[in-house]
C-alpha cells in the first residue's frame, strides 16, 4: 500500500503519538488500528438501527415467537 500525507495540527499529531507510544503502537499502526475500530462502529450503528427497525414492525415478535417458540426464560425469573 502507497504512504500519503495527511496534514494536521501538531497538538493532535502530538496526541495521536502519545496514544500509540501508551499502547505500543506507531502512530502508522494506531491509525491503521482506529480506521478498522471506527468502521466497524459504523456497521454496528446501521445494524443497530436496521434491527430496531425490524422488531417495531407489526407482527415480527409474534412471527419469532411462532417460529422460534418465544425467547427463552429469564435467568432471574426461573423457578
Amino acid at each position: 500500500m502507497a504512504d500519503t500525507t495527511v496534514k494536521i495540527d501538531s497538538e493532535t499529531r502530538d496526541r495521536f503519538a502519545a496514544i500509540a507510544a501508551a499502547r505500543g503502537q506507531s502512530v502508522r499502526g494506531y491509525l491503521a488500528e482506529l480506521a478498522i475500530e471506527e468502521e466497524n462502529q459504523l456497521k454496528l450503528g446501521r445494524a443497530t438501527a436496521a434491527f430496531r427497525d425490524a422488531v417495531t414492525r407489526p407482527g415480527i415478535a409474534e412471527a419469532f415467537d411462532q417460529d422460534f417458540g418465544g425467547l427463552p426464560p429469564r435467568a432471574d425469573r426461573a423457578a
